[in-house]
């Protein structure tokens, strides 16, 4: 059997296989945050096609930590059956739902990818001011935030914990915190965004404060026999910014406080860093992760074949591999890439199993 097929658990929920699909956000909510149908069956066309683990797109705690009027949110209890509709569907097909709770901070309230515009979407167009850890906006398109004090902080980690709970609710096994590209928990890590002079600025040690104090409080109301990821930005990839060194010493403390896996990521903090993407580009930082900092991590981006996949688990580089634009191309990518690796760990569904012989004629 390949390692990507094999299975693997994490506290006690076994995934069926290493293939997950990454959160992506579809800017297609109704008002409020709800889920709707394209999330059932974007999410849902993943899970049949074979992907052991779907993470959901990043999900807001609060209304003003949407990244669009267009996102996910679990702020309040309305948006929990909507979601459940889709996990039951997911867990029917063999597959395990996850979500990804997120606040988008500096980087909220902007116009949707397709929408023809860039940066903040005025208040006049249904926009609003962010928040963030010190008023620096991100680009000049983006109005700056506003900075958040202490009770505000508070209100942040308490807005978390409430996602947490209503995930559960809502028929999630895995919870990963959001925590990289340049979204609320990464701004309060970089020092190109964090600018604070309490005790959530300045020193390293502060400014992971936020994180680790979400991070614990989640996992206190988060099952003890169910995993939390976190997603982190291994690098800025600007000189004096975020850096791999400060994410090996953050993955040890999160290990420590319970967190299962780091999803390994990196930029999104600074508009104009340089980023030397290819294929794998990123799968060094979480070898380097998982190696030193002693905790199970998830590779991605621009993994693309079945072989590079096969790869990356083989050489102890990760032990997860999430897909993103290479599965909105190809939903049934698992599929396909078992047949290339000769595995048959992944059974085609029933209702397609004729497609998977060429020799089986239709009737």
């Amino acid at each position: 059997m390949s390692l990507l097929f094999q299975p693997l658990t994490l506290r006690q929920l076994t995934l069926p296989n290493r293939i997950v699909v990454s959160p992506m956000c579809q800017y297609s909510a109704e008002v409020d945050g709800l889920a709707t149908d394209w999330h059932l069956v974007h999410l849902g066309s993943r899970a049949v096609g074979g992907a052991g683990l779907v993470i959901f797109e990043a999900t807001a705690v609060r209304p003003e930590g949407r990244i669009s009027a267009r996102d996910l949110g679990l702020w309040n209890d309305e948006q929990i059956e909507p979601l459940r509709r889709i996990t039951a569907f997911i867990e029917s097909q063999g597959s395990v739902a996850g979500i990804q709770l997120a606040h988008a901070g500096r980087k909220a309230g902007t116009w949707w990818p397709w929408s023809g515009k860039h940066g903040s979407v005025p208040v006049a167009e249904g926009g609003w001011t962010p928040v963030g850890p010190s008023a620096i906006a991100f680009d000049p398109q983006y109005v700056a935030p506003t900075a958040l004090d202490e009770a505000g902080v508070a209100e942040i980690i308490q807005a978390f914990v409430q996602g947490a709970e209503r995930a559960l609710a809502a028929g999630f096994k895995v919870v990963e915190l959001h925590a990289a590209h340049g979204y609320l928990l990464h701004q309060f890590l970089s020092p190109l965004s964090n600018r604070r002079q309490d005790q959530y600025g300045g020193s390293f040690e502060n400014r992971i404060r936020l994180l680790l104090e979400v991070t614990q409080a989640v996992r206190q109301v988060w099952p003890e026999e169910l995993p939390v990821f976190v997603r982190l930005s291994a690098t800025d990839w600007v000189e004096d910014g975020w850096n791999p060194d400060e994410t090996v010493e953050l993955a040890c403390r999160l290990k420590a406080l319970g967190v299962d896996l780091i999803d390994v990521s990196s930029g999104g903090t600074s508009a104009n860093a340089e980023i030397p993407i290819g294929p794998g580009y990123q799968t060094q930082f979480a070898e380097r992760v998982r190696r030193e900092a002693g905790i199970a991590t998830g590779a991605v981006g621009m993994i693309t074949e079945a072989a590079q996949a096969e790869h990356v688990l083989r050489t102890g580089q990760a032990d997860l591999i999430l897909l993103a634009r290479e599965l909105l191309r190809d939903p049934y990518w698992p599929l396909h890439a078992a047949d290339y690796l000769r595995d048959k760990a992944v059974p085609w569904p029933g209702q397609y199993v004729r497609a998977a012989s060429r020799d089986t004629p239709i009737r």
